[in-house]
């Protein structure tokens, strides 16, 4: 399933325009390195994260949030007790960038899964 371990090793770059859209094929051979992660019928790599306490909850948001502000590629976070989904689209190309692959990578190291 690992087709590009690389990713995790990446870092995100300033993206803009449609030319660093991926098309649905180079998307899909991406999502295979990424086990649990989806993208939505809205076109969204996202992922579903479950925790035994608030506390881990927020840690793990934080940290995700510190990952962000790192590499300056910002998810969408929806986060209950004991759950968070992660969400990430480059909306300065319009669609998925090889960067939420990146980002997704990174919060796969993070939650070690």
């Amino acid at each position: 399933m690992n087709t590009e371990p690389s990713l995790a090793l990446e870092h995100c770059r300033p993206l803009r325009g449609s030319q660093h859209l991926l098309d649905p094929g180079q998307a899909s051979a991406l999502l295979g390195s990424l086990p649990g992660w989806s993208i939505a019928d809205t076109g969204v790599l996202r992922k579903d994260f479950a925790f035994a306490s608030y506390a881990a909850t927020l840690l793990f948001v934080n940290t995700v949030a510190w990952l962000a502000e790192r590499e300056n590629h910002h998810p969408d976070l929806e986060v209950g007790y004991g759950r968070v989904r992660v969400s990430y689209s480059t909306h300065d190309v319009g669609g998925l960038s090889r960067n939420d692959f990146i980002c997704a990578a990174h919060v796969e190291a993070l939650a070690g899964t």
